[in-house]
């Protein structure tokens, strides 16, 4: 019997150990992803508006982009200081109250960033597929009439989607070894029903639309070049510009959203059936996806990215050590090539 009860008693302080070791460490790896994150999208909003003091011109894309890009500073800025609080505060003394709320700012902000990016993927297919449908044609004219409209509405329309988390969830109860500050749990019918809606508005939705986009974008590129193949009898490859370039962004887009998808979904899938408390991981993959999203629409931005890429090479001139890990640069092609404004 009292062998039984210190086995128990190390198998205790070994999960303890483990748990908080895990913890830690995602803490940490967390923190180079934030400040990636907040950089990159600070740099497209500057770059943005420097564009826009020197051509006067701000497109529906940019509006987009800009809201996607506060969306996902907001959402790391405020994961980040949850995680960190969680970390000082072990036994959650400040109150349950302030976690809480940052929780329920968190999933709000996630909701605005998905959207954001399908509603941007979205937009691209528009522009660059057309359809003979003359109803369906309305439709996305009126949308794109209403961007700006739009992207205020998706952050009202991600925190009223959570605000019902404070009736049918209820504060983490587990021991303080796997307990995080302001959790709140899924642990009744409601609640995971609720769960079960909220996945699907934040991430089966989007993602939906956006493979939509996918395959539409996808079927306008095969079906251009085989075209431009067929116009030029197989003489040269096809080139397609810029246009080949916003192309790869959207589909980049896409692919980065599925991945961060499947990871997303089993991580609710274990906190809603299993309720096992692994929502750091959860913002650890968010903040991995967020850095990704940015870096692929500096990708998109040809001078956003010419830009970027000279000044990492010039900072690497300064320190010969590094001059190995200087990126080539993109040389400028001379012709006519296809456009689209993005």
């Amino acid at each position: 019997m009292f062998p039984q009860a210190v086995a128990d008693k190390l198998t205790l302080i070994i999960q303890v150990i483990v748990m908080f070791s895990a913890k830690y460490a995602l803490w940490v790896l967390t923190g180079p992803l934030a400040v990636t994150t907040v950089f990159f999208n600070i740099y497209i909003l500057l770059m943005s508006l420097w564009n826009y003091r020197q051509k006067k011109q701000w497109s529906a894309s940019e509006t987009i982009i800009a809201a996607l890009c506060v969306a996902d500073v907001a959402h790391q800025l405020v994961c980040y200081f949850w995680m960190t609080m969680d970390e000082v505060d072990r036994e959650c003394l400040v109150g349950q109250n302030l976690y809480t709320f940052l929780v329920l700012l968190i999933y709000s902000l996630k909701f605005t960033v998905m959207w954001d990016t399908s509603f941007l993927t979205f937009y691209y297919s528009i522009k660059l597929v057309t359809t003979p449908n003359h109803c369906y044609t309305q439709i996305q004219a009126s949308i794109l009439r209403h961007v700006t409209l739009a992207v205020f509405l998706i952050p009202l329309c991600g925190l009223g989607t959570c605000m019902p988390m404070l009736i049918v969830f209820h504060h983490d109860n587990d021991t303080t070894m796997n307990r995080d500050c302001g959790v709140l749990i899924p642990d009744t019918r409601s609640g995971q029903v609720y769960e079960v809606v909220y996945v699907l508005l934040t991430d089966i939705l989007p993602g939906l639309l956006m493979v939509k986009c996918c395959i539409s974008i996808s079927v306008h590129l095969a079906v251009h070049l085989r075209h431009m193949k067929a116009s030029t009898n197989g003489a040269h490859a096809p080139k397609l510009g810029s246009q080949l370039r916003v192309i790869q962004m959207a589909l980049a887009l896409v692919v980065v959203f599925i991945i961060f998808l499947v990871v997303d979904l089993y991580v609710q899938y274990k906190i809603a059936v299993h309720h096992e408390n692994i929502i750091v991981l959860a913002f650890f993959f968010t903040s991995a996806y967020t850095t990704a999203t940015a870096m692929v629409l500096i990708y998109g931005k040809k001078t956003f990215w010419k830009v970027l890429i000279r000044e990492f090479n010039a900072c690497m001139d300064e320190y010969p050590c590094l001059s190995c890990l200087k990126v080539p640069e993109e040389k400028t092609q001379h012709g006519s090539t296809a456009k689209v404004k993005n």
